[in-house]
């Protein structure tokens, strides 16, 4: 009994000196995105999110009262730049955990790094499924989120005969995977697909492609500053919206042109949500960041996943990744689009879908959302779970074993 005593006694002198000692010292995390490079556009204004709720926590008194100090660095829109920077991260800087990502093929590649070390990544982004990891929180949405009931909503009132283009990368590649799947289903057609490289900015080819296929619809999966010249190449082309509608899955406030006005995009979050909750934080960020500024689904999931992982460290009593792990599935916030929560099976958040209409104003007029929490399911009911590790291998061998066309 008195061994047992003094070493309890000795446990409780470590952790108090260990606790006293880390008071004053404050909290890394690493902030991993594009700031320069083709996905800067779309990437670089999570960063700003992501401070802006880094901001509120400190002022609030921080992290089991430590101050959190972000890292940040820049992906230069390269995956294998990203894995370099997730490497120092963690070793060298010894981050708590890292916020980032926007691509899959950037997730892909630093998703080895966060297992091997057991370490813990939050992505922002809506994506393709098909994946799930211990060291991943997905604060994006998942196929039974975004893009399944966005194929739906568009055959009922759009049109049948669909036109995908994306980006020559995993997301693009395994998302029209599973829309061929579902257009199948539902008696649609696939009229025609095709995919560019990162960056890539010549469209006219493609949109006589498109015009000659008998596409009602395109479904757009460019990603970056592509899009701005696909939708300028269509309006040149005399495509209006109301002809040939086109519904992204990857342009957001951020990304607006005119030339997008009429066309449709499905996410969890527009700015435009109508609730007074989302107009304070609307007014935060613009006093913050300029009144300018928009925000953007994969902004709003940076912003709220910095506030859930603070929440679960609190509840930890820990920043240690290990800690958090195990408290992040049994807290909620209340995010700018409505409660959020991490699915205690699959890590990732339940939440509203919502689809909208691109205004003159670059602003959506939300046409329809689900009205309640979706539960998120990152492997769709329709395909064979067992298929897909072997249709990945694939595309990622065909990419040279990278997660993108690589291009010399």
């Amino acid at each position: 009994m008195v061994i047992k005593a003094v070493i309890a006694l000795l446990l409780f002198i470590t952790f108090f000196v260990s606790t006293c000692s880390e008071q004053g010292v404050p909290v890394r995390i690493g902030i991993l995105h594009s700031l320069t490079g083709t996905m800067a556009t779309s990437e670089s204004p999570l960063v700003d999110a992501a401070r802006l709720a880094i901001e509120e926590i400190n002022l609030a008194g921080g992290v089991n009262g430590r101050k959190i100090q972000p890292i940040i660095v820049d992906t230069r829109s390269n995956p294998q730049r990203a894995r370099k920077e997730v490497e120092r991260l963690i070793k060298d800087d010894k981050v708590s955990v890292v916020f980032g990502c926007w691509t899959s093929a950037c997730r892909k590649t630093v998703k080895p790094i966060f297992e091997r070390e057991d370490h813990l990544l939050f992505y922002p982004l809506q994506y393709e499924g098909m994946e799930q990891s211990k060291n991943i929180v997905y604060t994006g949405a998942t196929p039974s989120q975004q893009i399944i009931p966005a194929i739906k909503w568009s055959l009922d009132h759009l049109g049948k005969r669909f036109y995908l283009i994306g980006t020559d990368y995993v997301f693009p590649r395994t998302a029209n995977a599973i829309i061929r799947k579902q257009l199948t289903i539902l008696g649609a057609e696939t009229v025609g697909e095709h995919y560019v490289s990162f960056g890539h900015r010549k469209f006219t080819a493609i949109i006589r492609e498109i015009q000659s296929s008998g596409a009602t619809v395109i479904i757009n999966t460019l990603n970056g500053d592509s899009n701005t010249d696909f939708f300028d190449e269509l309006k040149k082309s005399g495509l209006e919206a109301k002809g040939l509608p086109v519904m992204s899955f990857s342009v957001g406030e951020q990304n607006f042109s005119q030339a997008m006005v009429g066309h449709y995009a499905a996410w969890s979050y527009f700015q435009s949500v109508g609730t007074e909750h989302n107009h304070a934080f609307v007014r935060r960020f613009k006093e913050r960041f300029g009144r300018e500024r928009v925000l953007s689904a994969p902004m709003e999931a940076a912003y709220f996943s910095v506030h859930l992982w603070a929440l679960a460290a609190e509840k930890a009593a820990s920043v240690d990744p290990k800690g958090v792990k195990r408290t992040i599935r049994t807290v909620s916030y209340r995010a700018p689009g409505g409660i959020v929560h991490v699915d205690s099976e699959t890590n990732h958040t339940w939440k509203i879908g919502r689809i909208g209409r691109i205004q003159n104003d670059g602003q959506f007029e939300i046409i329809w959302d689900s009205n309640y929490l979706q539960r998120p399911v990152p492997f769709p009911h329709f395909f064979d779970k067992d298929k897909w590790p072997a249709l990945l291998e694939k595309l990622r061998q065909g990419w040279k074993g990278r997660w993108y066309e690589v291009n010399e």
